[in-house]
């Protein structure tokens, strides 16, 4: 009768001892891997800009003691600064002088006669003086006299001097300083009587003649 126990031969030659008898062998136990995990390519990220090389650094200029920009920048301002507030000096010398370039006076003194010929318009005071009455009371010594140019803007101003009788002419002379020359002709107002045209030589040569009778 055959042993149904008997374990098979192991061919290396050992006996392979068989569990009990009645009892199938237990199933052997398979190990599934776990399925690996997917593979996520990866993000490519920006584009990282280039580093710029670092500027070179310049070596500091070293000016000697006492000279440089500063040095220079001061030497050249003091002369300039010295010449122009010389050039101012000069011309606001020569504005202020009496006379242009050419040694001519800028200015000339008016000079004339105002009469009253009407001998009942003035009268007599002593030392052969007169003034203006009635009418013409305010034709007198001090009486004020002013100077227009061309364009009506008034120039300089003066006054009658004292009135001498002559006959029956009672004349102040008149006098005004600092006339500017320059215009082509002036004129003149002796109190409110109104304005008189001078020519300009006559006003410069002293010939400038009024009467009021």
């Amino acid at each position: 009768m055959t042993d149904t126990d008997a374990s098979p031969p192991d061919p290396t030659g050992n006996t392979v001892p068989s569990g009990p008898a009645g009892l199938d062998e237990s199933p052997a136990v398979t190990t599934v891997a776990a399925p690996a995990a997917p593979t996520v390519p990866a993000q490519p990220g920006p584009p990282v800009p280039p580093v710029p090389p670092a500027p070179p650094i310049a070596a500091p200029i070293v000016f000697p003691a006492g000279s440089g920009p500063a040095k220079a920048s001061r030497r050249w301002l003091l002369p300039v600064g010295t010449g122009l507030l010389g050039f101012l000096a000069g011309a606001v010398f020569v504005w202020s002088l009496p006379w242009g370039g050419d040694g001519s006076a800028q200015t000339f003194t008016l000079t004339g006669t105002m009469a009253l010929s009407d001998s009942d318009g003035f009268l007599s005071l002593t030392d052969n003086g007169c003034a203006g009455k009635g009418g013409y009371k305010d034709i007198r010594t001090g009486t004020s006299v002013t100077v227009y140019d061309d364009a009506g803007k008034v120039v300089a101003t003066g006054s009658l001097g004292d009135g001498t009788r002559t006959g029956l002419t009672c004349a102040f002379p008149v006098s005004v300083a600092d006339v500017p020359k320059g215009a082509r002709f002036y004129q003149v107002e002796v109190s409110h009587r109104g304005k008189l045209t001078v020519a300009k030589d006559e006003a410069m040569a002293g010939t400038f003649g009024a009467s009021l009778g």
